[in-house]
């Protein structure tokens, strides 16, 4: 993901000042990070919420895509607001997962009412992600419960409760990420999918994002960025 959204920055007239990764951390400090206006952080799990404390700590607006760590999402939008900074995370920077987000909230409020449907969410992703469910299938997973009182819980496996909502998760290469909600009744079925077809669109939206909170302070989403 570094490559591509260096890519398509430079593609859009912007300049990287600093690349950060496993052998040069240190390097992720007050002196650098003054030569940038915006910080991109793309990791995984186990880097990711201390990589953004110290963007934090020292005042770069910041987009987040990493996903896994989001226990720690309360601490870290506290401290941008104690530093009066800026943060946007988002699950997935895709434009059309962004729109695929809003469709797949109409459509759980429309099925609340609807019992004799059950739901489930599919994602396939690539071999090398290391996370399952990926962080935007249980966005769209959390956007169900919020609409579909009959389910309480999200799953990542085949369940025999009713109250489950369960999440399939498959890694197949080359697969860069497939979404799908599927409510299925005993006389008919209704599926909405979003299938990347590269990375490109992620990396497109995370430049966007960034360019969005370069001049401003506050705690934002993609539904800013994009005026959904």
């Amino acid at each position: 993901m570094g490559r591509i959204i260096e890519t398509v920055a430079q593609a859009r007239g912007h300049q990287i000042v600093l690349r950060i990764d496993l052998d040069n951390a240190a390097d992720l400090n007050t002196e650098n990070i003054n030569k940038a206006d915006v910080a991109i952080e793309f990791t995984g799990p186990h880097s990711a919420f201390s990589n953004l404390e110290k963007c934090m700590e020292l005042g770069i607006p910041t987009v987040s895509g990493s996903t896994g760590w989001l226990e720690n999402y309360p601490a870290i939008e506290k401290k941008c607001l104690e530093k009066n900074g800026s943060f946007l995370y988002a699950s997935n920077f895709s434009v059309g997962v962004n729109i695929f987000f809003e469709i797949n909230k109409r459509l759980a409020q429309l099925m609340s009412a609807q019992p004799e449907y059950d739901v489930t969410v599919t994602e396939i992703h690539h071999t090398q992600k290391k996370d399952a469910p990926s962080g935007t299938a249980i966005t769209i997973a959390e956007q169900i419960l919020e609409a579909i009182p009959r389910k309480m819980r999200w799953v990542n496996h085949i369940s025999d409760s009713q109250e489950d909502l369960e999440i399939i998760s498959e890694r197949t290469d080359p697969y860069p990420g497939l979404h799908k909600v599927n409510y299925q009744s005993a006389i008919d079925e209704i599926e909405i999918t979003h299938n990347a077809h590269n990375r490109n669109g992620f990396a497109l939206g995370a430049v966007l994002a960034a360019e969005f909170i370069k001049d401003r302070k506050g705690i934002f989403s993609m539904k800013e960025v994009l005026g959904l």
